[in-house]
């Protein structure tokens, strides 16, 4: 057999997080983004992939109302805080804040000009703020009840305003008089939703009393009322030079319902039935109405209103329908090309806003193009990982969905079993986007399925009722039409407590049962017989798996253990322990010889079995992850989680020794460069090579190379005035690190002090982390400097004692200053001047006068011959003596 390459990393590559928790929204001007009230923040949403651009912590509480300006430089806000704010996109900072009304604030909308911003709110005002300023420009009273929805004139030109609120009154204000103009009664319930007809002269509302009303903004008269018969939340107005509006007109007319000379506008409504309706103004005539959508409330079931559309709105530059759902879904529809029989609506795309808990997923095919997720809700969603976006919705199940297994049929369809807590198991086929098998038989909750993985034309299902069934595929065909009943084949209690997990071998002969009762039982198929009981985990089992290649079963459990069994006597082979919670998913990989891992402390483990060592963590979940898919083809991960996070594996070991090779060449061609540098004295070049390859002690050799020569000062000048701040902050670690010791200290002084002279004050704080680096800097170097300052005052020690043994003479202050200057090496600034030093020697050196006097009043009763011989003696060693330094 070939060898076997292992893994060794896996990178994070795709992720999808909730960006969307119901609310407001608004669309970019040109469509290509999404800010979506995400609870307390606000996500920037990319419309193509779902995938989340940028987060706004707005810290305003729950996002009540957001408005985008026309341009999409600026974002609105507002939130239970009752603060509006200001958003710079490009720097996702607030430009400015301020508040105004008495409640939380309903509704938000930005002028065409975008320097006019109104606000509605709870507290049944209207106000309009200048954007530039902050300050109010118009306020206005008059309604009775909560004012939640609001919108300019569409045409600069017209200085109207309309607000619609719970008093079933829309009212239109003025700005230039300031005052409201006409209030429409009409309605018998709450507004929801405006709009304002393309000629700019009609005005559509639409309320929760099932009606649209049309008015005439010439004279403020209702022109006719639309009866909907459904509770609407969007009325949106179709403009003539659209495809919808070119779709609809050529459709009519190729039909023949078009009458010659007939005129009025399109407009669609959208409401909580979860179908869109597209009518005509002039009749009030229903030109289409969708039959079905995934959204749709169901007749045969008793749902309150909690489904349906919350909104919709026309996307700009023809991109079609936007309609966002009461379960945080946003639909992208657009007319079908192709209109020989009907006109009809295809949903072009999907995005999720919010796919609560993951309970389990699995890969649809092996191209690994589509992944399947059960989620907590009564439906599959299907995701296509090119776009990250949801392609379909199996609805069938009345109760929550717990696990599902997907399979390609013998007959080449890809099937999808699922289990739910409705006590059934249903049968879908991809292709047909539908249910074509129920299995009815258990007496609780469905637990866990598998399919067969050799001739797939059976499935097993484990419920919380202890009992494991055999499902027979027989009956399917191609041109099935109604679901057909499955039978099961055999029946077995397995477990005294519920089965959380099963596994088919890969030769389809054995099926292993996992469960709460902390045991796992191998069963021989299709009779169910059994064959070994795996027992000596603590905690139940929440997952279990066949190797690809040996007589052995992994399992998972809540006692934080991974264990492998041999299946010929069951006992136990290793343990693996290192996750701190239980562990729910273990799956094989690398042809079964490394497993991954995952669990409710919120890891993903990557194992390798010989060794029985973790070679990787990964912790990108926040919560338990309770779903694992491994790719059969590239063994791409999936895993999902409490958290509502799908990320998306990728092996990455072959791209990050390639990579490790990479940097390992390009560093040794970057150090030939360095050495070639320091040869041609180009010593500006060679400091800042090695700064990019972090080589602080050929950069120590380098400057303390330059201090020993005579222009040193100019070329280190030279070289630092060649670095950025990054590179400073780097040179200043590193001497941070010299200065602590003491035989290197000297070269890290004199860098620092080179760079203190060269960088302005201004610049240094600008330095990321300067504040840490300088903390760590002055306690050592006001040791270096105290101990200089010591070694300099115990000179004087030696020249008090060499003048009372007379080899030296007396100083005077002169001298004394003159040859201070000589011991320096006239460089001030390696020897640093302190007061007390000063004080110290001028004391010191009026005892040596003192002294030295004395010493000549006795001298002058010896010899001539001996006095001149101490005079030249004394003479010489003044020349030649220690000089004191001043401290």
């Amino acid at each position: 057999m070939a060898s076997v390459t292992l893994k060794r990393n896996y990178r994070c590559s795709q992720s999808l997080q909730q960006f969307y928790s119901g609310g407001p929204f608004a669309v970019s001007s040109d469509g290509s983004f999404i800010a979506c009230a995400c609870i307390e923040s606000i996500k920037i949403v990319d419309s193509s992939n779902a995938s989340t651009k940028s987060t706004i912590e707005a810290e305003s509480g729950t996002i009540t109302a957001l408005a985008l300006s026309p341009n999409d430089k600026l974002l609105f806000s507002a939130g239970h805080s009752r603060q509006i704010k200001v958003w710079d996109l490009d720097t996702l900072k607030c430009l400015r804040s301020w508040k105004g009304h008495d409640g939380p604030i309903m509704g938000m909308a930005c002028h065409a000009s975008g320097g006019l911003l109104a606000t509605s709110g709870a507290d049944r005002k209207v106000l309009v703020w200048d954007v530039d300023g902050g300050f109010c420009t118009h306020y206005f009273k008059g309604h009775k009840g909560v004012v939640s929805s609001i919108m300019f004139h569409p045409d600069v030109n017209k200085t109207l305003l309309f607000s619609g609120s719970d008093d079933a009154t829309v009212r239109v204000w003025d700005l230039l008089a300031k005052k409201c103009v006409a209030t429409l009664e009409k309605h018998f319930s709450a507004i929801t939703s405006m709009a304002v007809s393309e000629d700019g002269w009609t005005l559509l509302s639409a309320g929760r009393d099932k009606v649209v009303n049309l008015w005439d903004l010439h004279d403020y008269r209702c022109k006719s009322t639309v009866p909907t018969y459904e509770v609407l939340e969007a009325v949106c107005i179709i403009n003539s030079g659209s495809c919808f509006a070119s779709s609809l007109g050529a459709f009519r007319q190729q039909s023949g319902k078009r009458k010659s000379g007939s005129t009025g506008d399109y407009f669609i409504t959208a409401g909580e039935r979860g179908i869109v309706r597209i009518w005509n103004s002039e009749g009030a005539v229903c030109l289409y109405e969708q039959k079905s959508s995934d959204v749709t409330v169901s007749s045969d079931v008793d749902e309150d209103s909690t489904m349906g559309f919350t909104s919709a709105v026309m996307l700009p530059l023809d991109q079609g329908l936007l309609c966002v759902t009461a379960d945080q879904q946003f639909l992208f529809y657009n007319p079908e090309e192709h209109l020989e029989e009907n006109w009809n609506l295809k949903l072009t795309k999907r995005l999720v806003g919010f796919n609560d808990e993951i309970v389990d997923m699995k890969f649809l095919d092996e191209e690994e193009q589509y992944l399947a997720v059960a989620t907590n809700l009564e439906q599959v969603r299907v995701y296509d990982l090119s776009s990250m976006s949801c392609s379909y919705v199996l609805a069938g199940h009345t109760d929550t969905i717990l696990c599902l297994d997907t399979s390609l049929s013998s007959y080449g369809r890809r099937l999808i079993v699922t289990g739910s807590k409705d006590n059934s198991v249903r049968l879908w086929e991809a292709e047909r986007r539908g249910c074509v098998g129920l299995g009815m038989g258990h007496m609780g909750a469905v637990g866990a399925v598998s399919f067969s993985k050799k001739c797939r034309d059976f499935f097993v299902s484990g419920s919380s009722d202890r009992t494991i069934k055999v499902w027979s595929l027989n009956g399917l065909s191609d041109d099935i039409e109604q679901p057909i009943n499955l039978k099961a084949k055999a029946v077995v209690a397995a477990h005294d407590k519920d089965i959380n997990s099963l596994a088919v071998a890969p030769n389809d002969s054995l099926v292993c049962s996992g469960s709460q009762d902390r045991t796992a039982c191998v069963w021989r198929l299709p009779d169910l017989v059994s064959v070994v009981k795996f027992i000596g985990h603590k905690r139940g089992i929440w997952s279990v798996e066949f190797s690809p290649v040996d007589q052995c079963v992994i399992t998972a459990s809540g006692d934080k253990t991974v264990k492998i069994w041999a299946i010929a006597d069951g006992s136990c082979l290793k343990t693996f322990e290192g996750h701190t919670s239980s562990v729910l998913r273990a799956s094989f990989l690398t042809r079964g010889t490394q497993f991954v891992s995952c669990g409710a402390d919120g890891l993903v483990k990557l194992w390798t079995i010989k060794t029985n060592e973790c070679i990787s963590t990964y912790d990108q979940h926040e919560d338990k992850v309770w779903a694992l898919a491994v790719g059969k083809r590239t063994e791409m991960l999936a895993t999902g989680g409490s958290d509502a996070v799908i990320n998306l594996w990728h092996d990455s070991t072959a791209a990050d020794k390639e990579e490790a090779f990479r940097k390992e060449e390009e560093g040794v061609l970057r150090g030939q460069e360095l050495e070639n540098a320091v040869l041609d004295a180009e010593y500006t070049r060679a400091i800042q090579i090695a700064l990019e390859l972090r080589r602080p002690h050929k950069l120590f050799e380098l400057f303390s190379g330059l201090c020993r020569k005579r222009e040193a000062e100019d070329q280190i000048d030279k070289a630092l005035h060649a670095l950025s701040k990054e590179e400073f902050h780097l040179l200043f670690e590193y001497a941070r690190e010299w200065n602590t010791k003491p035989k290197l200290c000297h070269i890290a002084q004199f860098v620092l002090f080179r760079a203190f002279n060269i960088l302005p004050p201004t610049e240094i704080i600008e330095i990321k982390g300067i504040g840490e680096l300088l903390g760590g800097l002055i306690p050592y170097s006001q040791r270096h400097f105290s101990r200089i300052d010591r070694l300099i005052r115990s000179t004087f020690l030696l020249d008090y004692t060499l003048m009372g043994m007379s080899v030296i003479g007396p100083v005077t202050h002169g001298d004394l200053k003159t040859r201070s200057l000589l011991h320096s090496g006239k460089d001030m600034d390696d020897a640093p001047l302190t007061d007390k030093a000063d004080e110290d020697q001028n004391q010191v050196s009026k005892g040596l006068k003192e002294k030295a006097s004395a010493k000549k009043r006795k001298s002058r009763k010896s010899a001539d011959g001996s006095l001149s011989h101490k005079k030249v003696k004394g003479v010489a060693h003044a020349n030649n003596g220690a000089i004191p330094l001043q401290a």
